[in-house]
């Protein structure tokens, strides 16, 4: 019904934030090392909550479940299915939410594990 509105407002806050650091980095620009910027690693979250957001949401217009005319979401039309619209965001959309970014942070992990392998190595040939 309206699952995909949860990650969409994560991918909102994650956009903003992502302008400041991005910005905040470029201030302190001093560093000339090979490391992938913070900035670059949340767009990566950007991108997977935004396509993963825009994909849900067509298939709820695909099945009739979101629509151009006021409420919008066909779930608002009835205090019953508008509580059940509300369990389903609290539940599969805040998981779905939470398992992007999770993902997300195994994908960030991993890239520092390689920058620090790549720094390892690099100091072992110049030494």
């Amino acid at each position: 019904m309206a699952c995909f509105v949860v990650p969409a407002a994560e991918a909102v806050v994650t956009t903003v934030v992502s302008k400041i650091v991005k910005n905040k980095e470029k201030k302190e620009e001093s560093s000339s090392e090979k490391k992938v910027p913070f900035s670059h690693k949340l767009s990566w979250l950007n991108t997977m909550l935004w396509g993963g957001s825009a994909l849900l949401a067509f298939e709820h217009i695909w099945h009739g479940e979101v629509t151009p005319w006021f409420p919008f979401l066909t779930a608002m039309s009835t205090p019953e299915s508008a509580s059940e619209m509300f369990r389903e965001m609290a539940t599969n959309g805040v998981l779905m939410a939470v398992l992007v970014t999770a993902v997300w942070g195994v994908m960030v992990g991993v890239s520092s594990v390689l920058e620090k392998r790549t720094d390892r190595d690099t100091a072992e040939e110049t030494a």
